[in-house]
């Protein structure tokens, strides 16, 4: 059109021709393309599932088998699973597994909230999943490894603990996902490593937690949700503090590196390298 500006009419354009036109990073239309959800939404159930079954499973089978697996050894792999869950699909969701990394990451402008929801029902989903199947394997053991305040602890003590922990975690979490730090999958061992470090020297006070699904699991399945905001209030203090902090170290937020690592890049690697300059058309 005479006296068109070209750039308003690329912009007016479809997400193919702003990819092309090297206006859109080529991993967006994975972000946004709503067909993929689903399987989004699978790999958070899946991945929540797995972590509450070693989370919760640890101190059931402990009891069932009179100590044989110890304290050490159930506190440490929870963070070994959650290593291995970011590394063998992180790049379908993010492996949030967690309701108060999806806030934080949406916090940070790396998560759309209108997705919150659904992972956070996925996450509520996968953790009740690996307690009824605990219940069905050994029965309704103890506490079904519910998190718990620990003896001569009080709901406040423990609650501060849980934010003091999520704290930790969380920025961890945000800080390997971003570009400043350019971690990549050492990022796995990073909050693997951390969730074990925390569970080693913390568990006897507030149990460790750090994730409300986690708790909400066991206190569901048992009908026992009398010490539960203990583990909603804490980590979600952890959280907002942990996005805080981010804030503080590397800004606002909207780190394209970081909003991947959030959102999950689906079949990002099998798709063209984007261009390397705005504007630019790339010739791979």
């Amino acid at each position: 059109m005479t006296g068109a500006d070209p750039a308003e009419g690329i912009h007016g354009a479809g997400p193919r021709m702003r990819t092309i036109a090297g206006l859109q990073p080529l991993w967006a239309r994975d972000f946004n393309d709503l067909s993929h959800e689903w399987r989004r939404l699978f790999a958070e159930v899946l991945g929540t599932f797995m972590l509450v079954l070693v989370a919760a499973g640890g101190p059931v089978v402990s009891a069932y088998s009179h100590g044989v697996v110890s304290q050490v050894a159930y506190v440490a792999a929870p963070g070994l699973m959650v290593m291995a869950i970011i590394l063998f699909m992180g790049l379908v969701s993010g492996a949030h597994l967690n309701p108060v990394v999806s806030v934080a990451f949406a916090l940070r402008q790396e998560f759309p909230w209108r997705r919150v929801p659904g992972y956070v029902l996925a996450q509520i989903l996968g953790s009740v999943l690996a307690c009824l199947l605990l219940w069905f394997l050994v029965g309704k053991l103890g506490t079904l490894g519910a998190t718990e305040p620990g003896h001569g602890i009080g709901d406040l003590q423990a609650m501060l603990m849980e934010a003091a922990l999520t704290l930790g975690l969380v920025s961890t979490i945000l800080g390997t996902a971003s570009g400043a730090q350019n971690a990549g999958p050492l990022s796995a061992l990073a909050v693997g490593g951390y969730i074990a470090l925390a569970g080693l020297w913390s568990s006897p006070i507030s149990g460790a937690s750090m994730n409300p699904v986690r708790s909400l699991g066991p206190d569901l399945v048992m009908g026992n949700l009398s010490h539960y905001w203990v583990y909603v209030i804490g980590p979600l203090l952890g959280a907002l503090l942990a996005v805080l902090a981010a804030w503080v170290l590397r800004g606002p937020g909207g780190d394209p590196v970081a909003a991947k690592a959030a959102q999950g890049a689906l079949d990002y690697p099998l798709l063209p390298k984007p261009p390397d300059h705005p504007g630019s058309v790339s010739t791979e």
